[in-house]
Protein backbone atom coordinates (compact mmCIF):
# COMPACT_ATOMS: atom_id res chain seq x y z
CA UNK A 1 0.00 0.00 0.00
CA UNK A 2 1.23 3.50 -0.53
CA UNK A 3 2.39 5.47 2.34
CA UNK A 4 2.31 9.35 2.34
CA UNK A 5 4.24 11.05 5.01
CA UNK A 6 2.61 13.90 6.33
CA UNK A 7 2.62 17.09 8.49
CA UNK A 8 -0.84 18.76 8.44
CA UNK A 9 -1.44 21.64 5.50
CA UNK A 10 2.38 21.55 4.54
CA UNK A 11 3.71 20.58 0.91
CA UNK A 12 1.86 17.39 1.75
CA UNK A 13 -1.61 19.03 1.13
CA UNK A 14 -1.24 18.49 -3.00
CA UNK A 15 -0.15 14.93 -3.32
CA UNK A 16 -2.83 14.57 -0.44
CA UNK A 17 -5.38 15.56 -2.55
CA UNK A 18 -4.56 13.59 -5.46
CA UNK A 19 -4.58 10.50 -3.64
CA UNK A 20 -8.42 10.99 -2.55
CA UNK A 21 -8.97 12.31 -6.29
CA UNK A 22 -7.50 8.71 -7.63
CA UNK A 23 -9.62 6.64 -5.19
CA UNK A 24 -6.50 5.25 -4.45
CA UNK A 25 -5.79 2.98 -1.18
CA UNK A 26 -3.19 4.44 0.86
CA UNK A 27 -1.53 5.52 4.54
CA UNK A 28 -1.39 8.39 6.22
CA UNK A 29 1.51 8.47 8.66
CA UNK A 30 2.14 11.24 10.41
CA UNK A 31 5.18 13.35 11.10
CA UNK A 32 5.06 15.72 13.88
CA UNK A 33 7.51 18.37 13.06
CA UNK A 34 6.91 20.28 16.19
CA UNK A 35 8.36 17.14 17.99
CA UNK A 36 11.83 17.59 15.37
CA UNK A 37 10.32 14.16 14.25
CA UNK A 38 11.60 15.04 10.42
CA UNK A 39 14.84 14.96 11.78
CA UNK A 40 14.99 12.18 13.77
CA UNK A 41 17.35 8.97 12.85
CA UNK A 42 14.25 6.87 11.84
CA UNK A 43 12.95 9.33 9.52
CA UNK A 44 16.13 10.61 7.88
CA UNK A 45 17.04 7.05 7.32
CA UNK A 46 14.19 6.96 4.73
CA UNK A 47 14.50 10.36 3.33
CA UNK A 48 17.54 11.74 3.94
CA UNK A 49 16.26 15.37 3.07
CA UNK A 50 14.61 15.61 6.14
CA UNK A 51 11.74 16.76 4.08
CA UNK A 52 7.99 16.62 4.14
CA UNK A 53 6.04 15.01 2.01
CA UNK A 54 7.38 11.53 1.58
CA UNK A 55 6.19 8.86 -0.02
CA UNK A 56 6.43 5.30 -0.73
CA UNK A 57 5.02 3.07 -3.14
CA UNK A 58 6.73 -0.64 -3.37
CA UNK A 59 10.18 -0.19 -3.41
CA UNK A 60 9.52 3.60 -5.13
CA UNK A 61 11.02 6.29 -2.54
CA UNK A 62 9.74 9.71 -3.50
CA UNK A 63 10.43 13.37 -1.83
CA UNK A 64 9.30 16.72 -3.56
CA UNK A 65 5.77 17.44 -3.82
CA UNK A 66 5.53 17.88 -7.36
CA UNK A 67 7.23 14.72 -8.64
CA UNK A 68 5.27 12.79 -6.20
CA UNK A 69 1.69 14.55 -7.99
CA UNK A 70 3.64 13.80 -11.62
CA UNK A 71 4.44 10.24 -10.52
CA UNK A 72 0.84 9.37 -9.14
CA UNK A 73 -0.67 10.80 -12.11
CA UNK A 74 1.86 9.20 -14.59
CA UNK A 75 0.98 5.29 -13.07
CA UNK A 76 -2.44 5.89 -11.64
CA UNK A 77 -3.80 8.59 -13.23
CA UNK A 78 -7.25 8.13 -15.10
CA UNK A 79 -9.92 10.67 -16.90
CA UNK A 80 -8.94 14.25 -16.23
CA UNK A 81 -5.86 13.32 -14.02
CA UNK A 82 -4.16 11.22 -16.47
CA UNK A 83 -0.76 13.49 -18.61
CA UNK A 84 -1.79 13.88 -21.95
CA UNK A 85 0.01 11.70 -24.55
CA UNK A 86 0.25 14.59 -26.49
CA UNK A 87 3.62 16.68 -25.93
CA UNK A 88 2.77 20.23 -26.34
CA UNK A 89 -0.13 19.82 -23.27
CA UNK A 90 2.54 17.72 -21.39
CA UNK A 91 4.71 20.58 -21.74
CA UNK A 92 2.21 23.07 -20.85
CA UNK A 93 1.31 21.07 -17.31
CA UNK A 94 4.89 20.40 -16.53
CA UNK A 95 5.48 24.49 -17.45
CA UNK A 96 3.11 24.74 -14.41
CA UNK A 97 4.01 22.53 -11.99
CA UNK A 98 7.56 23.81 -12.46
CA UNK A 99 6.64 27.97 -12.05
CA UNK A 100 4.33 26.86 -8.93
CA UNK A 101 7.25 24.86 -7.19
CA UNK A 102 10.08 26.29 -8.51
CA UNK A 103 8.68 30.03 -8.03
CA UNK A 104 5.65 30.83 -6.53
CA UNK A 105 6.59 27.67 -3.54
CA UNK A 106 9.94 29.22 -3.06
CA UNK A 107 9.29 33.01 -3.04
CA UNK A 108 6.41 31.62 -0.37
CA UNK A 109 9.13 30.04 1.77
CA UNK A 110 11.16 32.78 1.95
CA UNK A 111 7.97 34.17 3.48
CA UNK A 112 7.43 32.57 5.89
CA UNK A 113 11.15 31.58 6.95
CA UNK A 114 13.02 34.37 6.41
CA UNK A 115 15.31 33.60 8.94
CA UNK A 116 16.98 30.72 6.54
CA UNK A 117 18.32 33.59 4.68
CA UNK A 118 19.73 35.86 7.13
CA UNK A 119 20.74 35.91 10.80
CA UNK A 120 20.12 39.44 11.37
CA UNK A 121 16.06 40.53 12.29
CA UNK A 122 16.24 43.46 10.01
CA UNK A 123 17.00 41.87 7.44
CA UNK A 124 15.00 39.25 7.68
CA UNK A 125 12.08 41.63 7.82
CA UNK A 126 13.31 42.98 4.67
CA UNK A 127 13.55 39.76 2.87
CA UNK A 128 9.98 38.60 3.96
CA UNK A 129 8.62 42.07 2.91
CA UNK A 130 10.44 42.01 -0.51
CA UNK A 131 8.82 37.86 -0.74
CA UNK A 132 5.13 39.85 0.24
CA UNK A 133 5.81 41.86 -2.90
CA UNK A 134 7.23 39.38 -5.26
CA UNK A 135 4.25 36.85 -4.08
CA UNK A 136 1.35 39.15 -5.18
CA UNK A 137 3.02 39.95 -8.30
CA UNK A 138 3.22 36.05 -9.16
CA UNK A 139 -0.45 36.05 -7.93
CA UNK A 140 -1.15 38.86 -10.35
CA UNK A 141 0.59 36.83 -12.87
CA UNK A 142 -1.78 33.83 -12.54
CA UNK A 143 -5.18 35.83 -11.95
CA UNK A 144 -4.91 37.19 -15.13
CA UNK A 145 -3.66 34.53 -17.23
CA UNK A 146 -7.46 32.96 -15.73
CA UNK A 147 -8.91 35.58 -17.43
CA UNK A 148 -7.22 35.53 -20.38
CA UNK A 149 -8.51 31.66 -20.87
CA UNK A 150 -11.55 32.23 -19.63
CA UNK A 151 -11.65 28.35 -18.49
CA UNK A 152 -12.05 26.85 -15.46
CA UNK A 153 -8.84 25.44 -14.65
CA UNK A 154 -5.25 26.72 -15.45
CA UNK A 155 -5.03 24.25 -18.76
CA UNK A 156 -8.39 24.61 -20.27
CA UNK A 157 -11.87 23.04 -18.72
CA UNK A 158 -9.86 19.87 -17.31
CA UNK A 159 -8.74 19.67 -13.93
CA UNK A 160 -4.60 19.36 -13.57
CA UNK A 161 -2.06 18.11 -10.76
CA UNK A 162 -1.65 21.99 -11.27
CA UNK A 163 -4.41 23.03 -10.08
CA UNK A 164 -4.44 20.77 -6.77
CA UNK A 165 -0.45 22.59 -6.38
CA UNK A 166 -1.71 25.86 -6.91
CA UNK A 167 -4.71 25.30 -4.36
CA UNK A 168 -2.58 24.39 -1.71
CA UNK A 169 0.21 27.43 -2.27
CA UNK A 170 -3.06 29.60 -2.39
CA UNK A 171 -3.56 28.30 0.87
CA UNK A 172 -0.52 29.62 2.18
CA UNK A 173 -1.27 33.34 1.74
CA UNK A 174 -4.87 33.12 3.80
CA UNK A 175 -3.12 34.78 5.98
CA UNK A 176 -0.79 37.68 4.33
CA UNK A 177 -1.90 40.90 3.45
CA UNK A 178 -2.77 40.63 0.16
CA UNK A 179 -4.25 36.93 -0.01
CA UNK A 180 -4.97 34.72 -3.31
CA UNK A 181 -8.47 34.75 -2.15
CA UNK A 182 -9.01 38.82 -2.99
CA UNK A 183 -8.07 38.33 -6.52
CA UNK A 184 -10.63 38.55 -9.16
CA UNK A 185 -10.22 35.28 -10.75
CA UNK A 186 -7.99 32.94 -8.52
CA UNK A 187 -11.48 34.00 -5.97
CA UNK A 188 -13.91 32.08 -8.08
CA UNK A 189 -11.24 29.09 -9.30
CA UNK A 190 -10.43 28.38 -5.28
CA UNK A 191 -14.07 28.06 -4.82
CA UNK A 192 -14.67 25.77 -7.33
CA UNK A 193 -11.52 24.00 -6.67
CA UNK A 194 -13.23 23.63 -3.03
CA UNK A 195 -16.08 22.02 -4.12
CA UNK A 196 -14.64 19.01 -5.09
CA UNK A 197 -15.02 16.14 -2.19
CA UNK A 198 -11.38 14.82 -2.03
CA UNK A 199 -10.14 18.10 -1.25
CA UNK A 200 -12.59 18.40 1.59
CA UNK A 201 -11.99 15.56 2.76
CA UNK A 202 -8.12 15.87 2.65
CA UNK A 203 -8.54 19.04 4.55
CA UNK A 204 -10.79 17.22 7.65
CA UNK A 205 -8.41 13.76 7.41
CA UNK A 206 -5.44 16.40 8.13
CA UNK A 207 -7.84 18.13 10.81
CA UNK A 208 -7.28 21.56 9.10
CA UNK A 209 -10.35 23.70 9.75
CA UNK A 210 -11.64 27.05 8.05
CA UNK A 211 -10.84 29.39 6.44
CA UNK A 212 -8.91 26.99 4.07
CA UNK A 213 -7.73 29.83 1.83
Amino acid sequence: MIQLYYSPGTACLAPHFLLEELGLPYELVLVDTEKKQHQEAAYLQLNPKGTIPFLIDDHLHLSESAAICFYLSENYGKHEFASSTDVKERAQLLQWLMYLSNTLQAELLSYFYPERLTEDAITAAQVKAKATQRIALMLDLIDQKLSESNCAYLLGEQISIADLFLFMLCRWTRGMQKPARVYPHLNPYLALLLQRPAIVKAFTMEGLAAPYY
